[in-house]
């Protein structure tokens, strides 16, 4: 017997509501159907359905067809496998946004830290020219009014900790601080109409689990799978190249702090 074709709503299979409020493609399931005006509607919970049921016309076409939502992706890969370059060049192409995860927090803590935060900065961040202390009485008053400028203590807020805690010991961010950063890309200007490439979230299955719980969806996820032997070629170098520039810059130093005692003892 040949079965009639079900006539589908203008969202296909994909939840009219999460379009309608949250401007996401959210596949609907089939448990959770409804019929209006002779079609039929998925929806991703009980609720949005009954939302929905009760102003429909809300959520449906009317003069013109409904629109998709833009392109959002979530880029990951290990750190050293090209995720920052791949998403620059895929963002260009695209005409969408590149939203680099560690460095967007590094951001939002800048202001007060002053410089930014984490193991791969501390390197770079060493004072090598910083004057011993049998020598501070011989500084110049600008200098000491900056040292001691430098050495106030700056108060970060409870989500600022956090977020400065994720960077230094890769301490996981807790829910209501991701609440305050992640969901503005989907929901507000300009990301919201333009899209997206985000590189370097989710990290962790918590934070894939909280996007889910969120109703947060990428349209793709891929994954950069990289070989160790060739993340070393690409990050020694230039390593090498930093550790020699403190060699040298150390051993400037080392030259000018001989030649100031010398002054001194004159």
């Amino acid at each position: 017997i040949k079965q009639k074709k079900r006539h589908m709503g203008d969202t296909n299979h994909f939840c009219p509501v999460s379009l309608k409020e949250n401007f996401v493609l959210y596949p609907g399931l089939q448990e959770h159907a409804a019929k209006y005006k002779e079609k039929i509607y998925y929806f991703s919970t009980s609720e949005y359905r009954d939302k929905f049921l009760k102003n429909a016309e809300e959520y449906v076409a009317h003069n013109e067809p409904l629109q998709a939502p833009p392109l959002r992706v979530c880029l990951l890969g290990i750190h050293g496998a090209g995720k920052s370059t791949c998403a620059r060049q895929i963002a260009d192409k695209l005409g969408i946004f590149h939203i680099q995860f560690e460095e967007y927090l590094q951001e939002l803590i800048l202001p007060k830290t002053k410089k930014k935060v984490g193991p791969s900065f501390d390197e770079d961040q060493e004072d090598d020219n910083k004057i011993p202390e049998e020598l501070e009485d011989f500084s110049q008053t600008m200098t000491k009014t900056e040292t001691e400028k430098s050495k106030q203590e700056v108060e970060l807020t409870d989500e600022e900790e956090a977020i400065k805690a994720n960077l230094v010991d890769n301490t996981e961010l807790p829910p209501e601080v991701l609440d305050n950063i992640v969901p503005e890309w989907w929901k507000k200007e300009p990301f919201r109409c333009t899209g997206f490439i985000l590189d370097g979230f989710p990290r962790t299955s918590d934070e894939a689990r909280y996007l889910s719980e969120r109703g947060l969806c990428p349209d793709v996820a891929v994954y950069i799978q990289v070989e160790e032997d060739d993340i070393l070629d690409r990050l020694f170098p230039p390593r090498l190249k930093k550790w020699k520039d403190r060699r040298r810059k150390k051993k400037e130093y080392k030259k000018k702090l001989k030649e100031l005692k010398a002054k001194i003892r004159v």
